[in-house]
C-alpha cells in the first residue's frame, strides 16, 4: 500500500488531538472549548461569524458553544460599537487562566510527538507544512492557520 502525505498527516493530527484531549479533560475542558479559547487568544474581539468560519462550523453551532462558555465564565460577548447587531468575543480572566493551564499541555504533547526528531528536521517539517498551507489556502501560512 502506497503511503500518502494526507493520510499520515491525518493520523498524526488525530493522535496528537487524542493525547491532548485526554490531558485537557483532566482540567475540565472539551476539544471544542479549547479550540474556541485558542482562537480567542489569537483573535480577541473577533465576531461570532468569524469564529465560526475559523472553526469551520455553522454560525448557530458557534453561538451555542459561546452560550455555554459564557455561562461557564470563560468568554464574554461585548457589543460591537460599529454594528448594533454584532457581538465581539473576548476571553474572561477565567478563560485566560484556562489557556495558561492548557498551553503547557500543548507544548508537552508536541514535544512527545517530536521526540527523536532533530531541530533541523522540525524546521524543515514546519517549512513544508507552511508551504502546503499556502498552496491550499492561497494565503501566507502565518494568516492561513489559527492553531499550533
Amino acid at each position: 500500500m502506497e503511503r500518502r502525505v494526507g493520510t499520515v498527516l491525518a493520523q498524526v493530527a488525530r493522535l496528537m488531538r487524542r493525547a491532548f484531549d485526554e490531558r485537557a479533560r483532566e482540567i475540565g475542558v472539551t476539544r471544542p472549548q479549547w479550540q474556541v479559547l485558542s482562537v480567542l487568544l489569537r483573535h480577541e474581539g473577533i465576531k461570532q461569524g468569524g469564529l465560526a468560519e475559523i472553526l469551520e462550523v455553522e454560525p448557530i453551532t458557534a453561538g451555542r458553544m459561546i452560550d455555554r462558555m459564557q455561562d461557564a465564565g470563560l468568554v464574554e460577548r461585548r457589543a460591537d460599537p460599529a454594528d448594533r447587531r454584532a457581538w465581539r468575543l473576548f476571553l474572561t480572566p477565567r478563560g485566560r487562566e484556562m489557556m495558561e493551564r492548557l498551553q503547557p499541555l500543548a507544548i508537552e504533547t508536541s514535544e512527545a510527538a517530536l521526540k527523536g526528531v532533530s531541530e533541523k528536521d522540525q524546521e524543515d517539517l514546519l517549512r513544508t507544512l507552511d508551504t502546503m498551507l499556502e498552496n491550499l489556502t492561497g494565503r501566507p501560512a502565518t494568516t492561513a492557520s489559527w492553531s499550533e
